[in-house]
């Protein structure tokens, strides 16, 4: 099968969804398929299947003419075009909410409700699925397991520690709040930069939190998976609702006990090993760091489910659920 996959976003930029395309490309090669990425991320790089970048008008037409499907990771009405002239079948897969941040929408959200009557959606989670006009495969998102894994190696020495960019949505400011309401002194790593670092920075001065907070920017690939193999627990208190949640996925793979928000899709990703808190509720975050801190047996129990939730997100079977819904087409 010859698929063309379109990423708005790709390497070298990183985030969420250039981590799935890369993953999912990778896997469609390694089954035997054709496999081109349509980006509009400038840049260079090795990978194992041609790299379009920033193509022309013509350019698009071509390689939309050269595919037997056609899968949009997070739909995109720029490379959606060619399809008003080459039929090819169309598979959007949902990495985040069809509306505003405020449910409004406006013309591109109408016209983008529009296309999907014609073409096969993929959700990432149930509450994604639960917001889509159109029925929906559930598939999740995939974690990169050949990187992400447990080390016995690293010892398991520190508490907490927060991975994500530094930007208000993902809540590093509200963890700092739970922190200071803390009885005990854990500390906190925090793995990410942005620009609300140096707010970060005044408010753990602030609260007089600086012996046990530390800053280590922004960490990818095996450098993170090594910081994450020497933590306990991984905190994810993102205050708005997440679409999913690869970076707990990435912290239960490398032994982690994952305290995240409740909202959105991210509680489907942490499963059954981790808790949840209210979005936004710094006592109720509080306490639940305080007891996982205080009981090491319910960490491990926690730790035991890890192995079944995983293989639910695997690149290899989350890649075997798109090729089977994108074969079903061809046949």
């Amino acid at each position: 099968m010859k698929i063309l996959l379109g990423s708005h976003h790709f390497f070298p930029s990183t985030g969420g969804i250039e981590t799935v395309s890369r993953l999912l490309a990778r896997e469609f090669v390694e089954l035997g398929h054709e496999v081109r990425v349509v980006t509009q991320t400038a840049g260079d790089g090795d990978f194992p299947f041609e790299i379009v970048r920033r193509p022309g008008p013509l350019e698009l037409l071509r390689h939309v003419r050269w595919c037997d499907v056609f899968l949009q990771n997070n739909i995109s009405l720029r490379t959606l075009w060619p399809l008003f002239f080459v039929r090819r079948p169309l598979f959007v897969a949902h990495q985040t909410w069809i509306t505003n941040p405020d449910g409004s929408t406006g013309w591109q959200h109408r016209l983008k409700r529009f296309v999907l009557r014609y073409a096969t959606s993929f959700a990432i989670s149930r509450a994604i699925a639960e917001t889509l006009p159109v029925p929906s495969i559930h598939v999740g998102n995939p974690y990169d397991d050949e990187v992400f894994k447990e080390s016995p190696a690293e010892p398991r020495s520190r508490e907490l520690i927060f991975v994500g960019r530094l930007v208000s949505d993902k809540g590093a400011n509200l963890l700092l709040d739970a922190m200071k309401l803390l009885e005990t002194r854990p500390h906190l790593t925090i793995a990410g930069d942005g620009p609300e670092r140096a707010a970060l920075e005044k408010q753990v001065a602030d609260l007089q939190l600086g012996r046990q907070v530390e800053f280590v920017g922004r960490k990818n690939g095996e450098q993170l998976a090594k910081l994450l193999q020497q933590h306990q627990i991984i905190v994810v208190p993102s205050l708005w609702q997440e679409p999913f949640g690869i970076v707990a996925l990435e912290g239960i793979a490398c032994g982690c006990v994952v305290i995240g928000s409740a909202g959105g899709g991210l509680a489907e990703a942490i499963g059954p090993c981790g808790v949840t808190f209210p979005n936004g509720d710094a006592a109720a975050l509080a306490k639940a760091i305080a007891q996982l801190l205080a009981d090491p047996d319910e960490c491990a129990r926690l730790r035991q489910a890890a192995p079944t939730h995983l293989a639910r997100f695997t690149p290899r079977h989350i890649a075997e659920i798109y090729l089977d819904a994108m074969g079903k087409t061809l046949r």
